[in-house]
């Protein structure tokens, strides 16, 4: 039941999609992981209304919707997108090349690799 344009955030999480089940979405909320304009959701009973910004921690992501509307239905994802503004920020970048973990190692240190294991064989006469 939507009371003057406000809704739950349980039931809105999960008409928008963000979670798979309203029980998890209340858990979510129960958790300390939603904030609503900067205040945690203490209760799953909490409202939200269009214009409001939520503040979501899953698992390694997060994510800052604005609430463009209150959802009737849990629809298809193009009408859950149609709840919400995505303005979270871009993915940081990875520093370093991938094989920066390669130049850690000091040369002469720890196990030879198959090139210098090559080069030992050589030197043997171990052809």
């Amino acid at each position: 039941m939507v009371a003057d344009g406000r809704q739950r955030i349980d039931k809105w999480l999960f008409f928008a999609r963000a979670v798979k089940s309203r029980s998890l979405a209340a858990k979510l909320a129960l958790g300390g992981r939603v904030r609503i304009n900067r205040d945690k959701a203490a209760q799953a009973s909490d409202t939200v209304k269009p214009g409001d910004v939520l503040t979501i921690t899953l698992d390694r992501r997060i994510l800052v919707w604005k609430v463009l509307d209150t959802g009737s239905r849990r629809g298809p994802s193009d009408e859950a997108r149609k709840l919400y503004e995505d303005l979270s920020p871009a993915p940081a970048p990875l520093s370093g090349a991938p094989d920066a973990l390669a130049s850690l190692r000091d040369i002469g240190s720890g196990r030879p690799t198959k090139k210098e294991r090559r080069q030992t064989d050589r030197l043997h006469g171990k052809d």
